[in-house]
C-alpha cells in the first residue's frame, strides 16, 4: 500500500470514530433518567389508562383486576384439532 493510502484510511477512522463519540453523546439518554427506567414503579403511582371508545379512563389496578378475572380466551381450533392459521393482513 502506498502512504496516501494508509493517511485516507487511518483519518477516515479516526473521523468515523470521532462521530460516533459525539453521537452517542448527544443521543443518549441522561444517567438520572436511566436510573429512573431501571426502577420499578408500585401500580397506585401509574398514571390511569385511557381505554377510549367511551370506555374512559381506568386504574392500572382495576385493569390488571379485570384481566385476573376474565383470561383471555383460548385459541379456537379447527374441527381436525390443528390450530388455525395465521395470515399475514398486508396492505
Amino acid at each position: 500500500m502506498n502512504r496516501e493510502s494508509l493517511i485516507f484510511c487511518a483519518v477516515t477512522l479516526l473521523a468515523t470514530a470521532a462521530v460516533c463519540v459525539v453521537g452517542f453523546r448527544l443521543a443518549a439518554l441522561p444517567p438520572e433518567a436511566v436510573a429512573a427506567a431501571k426502577r420499578p414503579a408500585p401500580p397506585e403511582q401509574l398514571p390511569d389508562v385511557d381505554l377510549g371508545a367511551g370506555f374512559g379512563k381506568v386504574s392500572v389496578i382495576e385493569l390488571v383486576a379485570h384481566y385476573i378475572d376474565n383470561p383471555p380466551a383460548a385459541p379456537a381450533r379447527r374441527a381436525s384439532g390443528a390450530p388455525a392459521a395465521r395470515r399475514f393482513g398486508g396492505c
